[in-house]
């Protein structure tokens, strides 16, 4: 058995070639200014097919937990955490809890752009009050 600290490491050492990934594909998407977030969307279907196919390896015995953790909690969740959230929906979906997918998938979504509109909000709240870094 590995020692929780040596899989911390490889999820982090995962997470960190995600991120990098991550950034290379956001300046690569770059030299097509299509009007909308190329690099995301790619990064998205990207990291959610990667997981997919780690899933369908582990669900065989065909990747070890190790590597599980370092490529699918690592990699792809410095990649895009949209691949946690269809991993675990999809795990939802094959238990057979539909209502519960359903609504964590769409709860995701809503909370999500309401906390980034909220944060926005936050941050113009605190430039109208003045002073230090959000003026």
């Amino acid at each position: 058995m590995t020692s929780g600290w040596i899989l911390s490491l490889w999820v982090g050492l995962g997470g960190f070639a995600g991120s990098l990934a991550r950034y290379g594909l956001s300046t690569a998407s770059q030299r097509w200014p299509v009007g909308w977030p190329v690099g995301t969307l790619t990064a998205n279907a990207l990291g959610c097919f990667l997981v997919g196919v780690i899933a369908g390896l582990s669900d065989r015995g065909g990747i070890p937990p190790a590597a599980r953790l370092a490529l699918a909690t690592g990699f792809c969740g410095g990649f895009t955490t949209m691949s946690s959230m269809i991993y675990e929906t999809a795990a939802m979906l094959r238990t057979g809890e539909l209502l519960h997918a359903s609504l964590y998938a769409v709860g995701t979504f809503v909370l999500s752009l309401s906390a980034f509109v909220a944060g926005i909000a936050a941050v113009r709240a605190l430039a109208r009050i003045g002073g230090g870094p959000w003026s």
